[in-house]
């Protein structure tokens, strides 16, 4: 059987899987590229519709974006990822606890920068 040639006009109508699915194999091809922004929305679209997978990977790639200091946000990045890796099921699979260690370690060292930044005076 030959392959259909996909195109954008073709997402949201997958023709094996759902839509959390294609949400989920779009932010993986975005995680690859290194989009790690356009990754965490497709996981993100595919965690909101109970998407396991995606929600780990959703906590890894904001996790990864933390680190990165996106926009100084990291706070807002961990903690949003906290939530999704404590809700994700499968939290106790070797995959999941090696992420959640893995933020845990991310909150220490951004406690770490904090505690390193100088007062302001005000």
């Amino acid at each position: 059987m030959p392959v259909r040639p996909w195109s954008p006009e073709d997402l949201g109508r997958p023709t094996d899987g759902s839509w959390a699915d294609v949400a989920f194999g779009l932010g993986e091809i975005h995680e690859c590229e290194g989009d790690l922004g356009q990754a965490a929305d497709w996981f993100r679209r595919a965690a909101e519709s109970g998407h396991a997978a995606a929600a780990l990977r959703l906590g890894s790639v904001l996790g990864r974006l933390a680190d990165a200091g996106a926009d100084g946000a990291a706070e807002d990045l961990l903690a949003e990822a906290t939530r999704w890796l404590s809700g994700a099921q499968g939290i106790g699979t070797p995959d999941a606890i090696e992420l959640i260690t893995d933020m845990l370690n991310r909150h220490q060292r951004q406690a770490a920068r904090r505690g390193l930044e100088p007062a302001t005076a005000g």
